[in-house]
């Protein structure tokens, strides 16, 4: 069996590529304007903001690497619940395709939460 660090390391990087899939997807499908973000202009907060929560799955990342248990363990826990409570805001999406691949990142997170909770030094 695999170490618990790598397998939630491997959920945050699936968790990271659904995300970037579905951004990539609604710009393509045109769902979204390039610049706008919920119909209006998006200033230089909104992006550093949308920055700082796409880096969390990267800093997950390297966090599930680096950092001792138990703490990892505790952090896993509660982002993936930040993560899917922050996704739920956002439901219903325009596309079929993006609210699919926000249930898949549910499943992700939802996988995150039981292997740390269930992890054992």
């Amino acid at each position: 069996m695999l170490d618990t660090r790598i397998i939630l390391s491997g959920l945050w990087i699936a968790t990271m590529l659904t995300y970037l899939w579905g951004d990539v997807l609604r710009i393509f499908s045109g769902d979204a304007k390039p610049g706008e973000i919920l119909g209006q202009e998006a200033s230089q907060g909104m992006w550093l903001l949308i920055s700082i929560l796409f880096l969390i799955p990267i800093v997950m990342l390297v966090l599930n690497l680096t950092l001792t248990y138990p703490a990892i363990r505790w952090v896993n826990i509660i982002i993936a619940i930040f993560l899917v409570v922050l996704n739920l805001f956002g439901l219903p999406y325009k596309g079929a395709y993006d609210n699919f691949l926000i249930v898949v990142s549910f499943v992700f997170n939802a996988l995150t939460v039981w292997y740390a909770w269930k992890w054992v030094a």
